[in-house]
């Protein structure tokens, strides 16, 4: 006999080789119903598991959140089932989970189209509704490789010789169909039920390698409820209105060419934006911190000392002299190697080691708006998103231990500040603990945790009504312990932007010391810590959250001065003088043409503020304003529209 024990703490005693599912029952029918998996020893499992040691077990339901992984693993199955089932010949490979569904590869001659969805989505819903159980077994490494090499699956013989020989082969049946699984599954196939959509369809190449075979990818997504679906659907829909890169074009602020992959070129009204950015983070920073800059051209033995050269390297670009290139056996050419820097801090440690440092002088600041390059391949690029040359709002805090937990703290209050000023009200904080592939020594690792920890529940108990807070086991820098700031944008997605992350490894490579009160040398702790994290990316962030409609105060040109006819033209220029003096950014737009033409070029550049004038207003001293998304007018005495406009435009942290 063995024993189990359920999540409430109560025990009982079963058989062993006794299932979850018949444990479920003797529990209760209806629990058994209600039932599609269960969580063993922090496992999920399939029901169908045999208990075969005394273990913990909690039973889940499909409404459970845990159980969404298990639907789509489900609808992946019943998708390649659909696809064989409907072209005969196509070749099945695998089909993981991924963020938001699925996908699965298929080897067929003629790729599939958006046009083959209806088809096979209505041959899916006939074999959910078929409700066909699936069950388990477990075959030898020559029975599987000999079913699948008569059936034709070569991809699959190949996935049987990559598993190792001391694992076991697992193969789910759902009714007569059958597949190469680790599992798990739910009882049948009708607990995925209906809410599921194909999305797209995609290349790719066999194991991600460009000289195997192109195989044809489609996504897919599902979900417990239908209206679930329709919440992620819309979401999808207003994303790609939102998204940046069009937004880009139309309200021209940058643009991207191959001579310079990963890399953007701002143009004067993108370029506006980012200095605006830029502006109001100097200006938060003013008081607490110095502002460096540390060289983009450093020699490959500094990157050898902080340990980046032998973790990093692949992500990293190296350079040498043209004369390098050109005359390698040259002993006259600089053959030295050299990288463009990936991250501010070693930089910032040579910057704090030069001169004697006091601990009167700690905690010391350091600020760098410092660009970094970093190799991405070319496929994982996205706009402004994920670029190879950006620029990071870095800092990095040189303190003693015992002001360690008051910095953190420091910097979550002036976080959530920033994030304030630009609307983010929903914040995620989680703390990333130690992973397996580390430096420093475990007693390190304990106090770094430890004050981090104290300091998440200080978040917790003073923001707790605006932030939720979080572990992340594992996920840590590979110096230290890190704090994860993760925000929800205006349509629900999440945005991991700051950090805060302890470093007690740093400072000790480069040797990088302070005189304590004892009068004995010292190993400061580092804090890396960023708000916006790349400044392009919180830029690009900030265009998909507003759909373009940027703040007042942010936006790269806030108000354009249109003239409906050219009695007005003399008003609006001195117009235009009038509220640059004001600090305002504006343009003018006198070109002959119908006001309604004006209205929606510039509503289609996201210009904010629509500032009207004819022969009537001119003669007045008036104008009429035309709000971004707005149809109505609202006439206004000069001086009190440009009051009005004027403090609309003031920074939040100047108000």
């Amino acid at each position: 006999m063995i024993h189990v024990t359920f999540p409430d703490g109560n025990r009982r005693e079963v058989v062993e080789a006794t299932t979850g599912l018949e444990v479920a029952r003797a529990i209760s029918p209806s629990l058994a119903k209600r039932s599609v998996a269960m969580v063993l020893d922090g496992a999920l499992s399939d029901l169908s598991q045999p208990l075969t040691h005394d273990a913990a077990i909690e039973f889940i339901t499909r409404d459970d959140p845990r159980a969404l992984e298990l639907i789509r693993h489900d609808c992946a199955h019943v998708l390649a089932e659909a696809v064989q089932t409907l072209y005969s010949g196509t070749q099945v490979t695998i089909g993981p989970v991924i963020e938001n569904g699925f996908y699965y590869d298929f080897a067929r001659n003629a790729p599939f189209t958006p046009d083959d969805f209806p088809a096979i989505e209505k041959k899916m819903r006939e074999i959910i509704a078929r409700d066909a159980p699936f069950t388990r077994e477990e075959w030898t490494r020559y029975q599987a490789k000999a079913f699948f090499a008569e059936k034709g699956e070569n991809f699959k013989v190949e996935l049987i010789d990559a598993i190792p020989a001391d694992q076991s082969l697992k193969i789910y049946r759902q009714g007569e169909w059958l597949d190469l699984c680790r599992g798990p599954h739910m009882t049948s196939t009708g607990k995925i039920g209906q809410a599921f959509k194909l999305m797209k369809v995609a290349g790719a190449y066999w194991r991600g390698d460009s000289s195997k075979p192109m195989l044809s990818r489609i996504y897919a997504t599902a979900f417990a409820k239908q209206e679930d679906l329709d919440a992620y659907v819309h979401m999808l829909e207003e994303a790609e209105r939102r998204d940046h890169r069009r937004l880009g074009r139309e309200m021209d602020l940058f643009h991207f060419q191959e001579e310079a992959p990963g890399a953007i070129f701002w143009h004067p009204k993108g370029w506006t934006l980012f200095q605006t950015l830029v502006a109001y983070m100097r200006r938060r920073l003013a008081d607490d911190y110095v502002e460096v800059n540390a060289p983009q051209v450093m020699d490959k033995s500094l990157w050898e000392t902080s340990g980046h050269w032998g973790w990093y390297a692949d992500n990293m670009f190296a350079v040498k002299s043209a004369s390098a290139f050109m005359r390698p056996d040259d002993p006259e050419a600089d053959q030295r190697v050299f990288a463009l820097k990936p991250m501010n801090c070693p930089g910032h440690v040579q910057i704090f080691k030069h001169g004697l440092r006091s601990y009167r002088e700690l905690p010391m600041r350091m600020a760098e708006f410092g660009i970094v390059h970093r190799y991405e391949p070319s496929g994982a690029m996205h706009g402004v998103m994920r670029v190879r040359a950006f620029t990071q709002d870095d800092a990095h805090i040189f303190c003693t231990e015992d002001q360690l937990a008051e910095e953190c703290m420091k910097i979550n209050d002036l976080i959530l500040s920033v994030y304030g000023h630009f609307g983010f009200d929903k914040i995620v904080v989680k703390l990333s603990t130690r992973p397996d592939k580390r430096v420093g020594t475990d007693a390190m690792w304990d106090h770094a945790e430890a004050v981090m920890g104290r300091v998440l529940d200080e978040i917790k108990a003073r923001f707790g009504n605006v932030v939720e807070t979080a572990l992340n086991p594992g996920e840590g820098a590979f110096y230290g312990p890190k704090f994860e700031y993760v925000l929800r944008d205006a349509i629900g997605r999440d945005w991991q932007c700051g950090t805060t992350q302890v470093d007690f490894n740093l400072p000790e490579r480069f040797g990088a010391v302070y005189i304590a009160s004892n009068s004995e040398k010292t190993t400061p702790v580092m804090v890396h810590r960023a708000i916006c994290g790349s400044m392009e990316r919180f830029i690009g962030i900030l265009i998909e959250n507003y759909a373009g409609h940027l703040p007042l105060w942010l936006a790269h040109l806030q108000a354009v001065i249109c003239t409906i006819t050219q009695d007005a033209d003399d008003y609006a220029r001195a117009l235009v003088k009038l509220a640059k003096k004001r600090g305002l950014r504006v343009e003018l737009d006198l070109r002959n043409e119908k006001i309604n033409l004006k209205v929606r070029e510039h509503s289609l550049a996201k210009v904010p503020v629509l500032i009207v004038v004819g022969k009537k207003e001119a003669e007045t001293r008036q104008v009429s304003l035309r709000r971004l998304g707005s149809q109505a007018q609202e006439v206004l005495a000069l001086d009190a529209a440009l009051d009005t406009l004027v403090e609309e435009a003031t920074p939040p942290d100047l108000r």
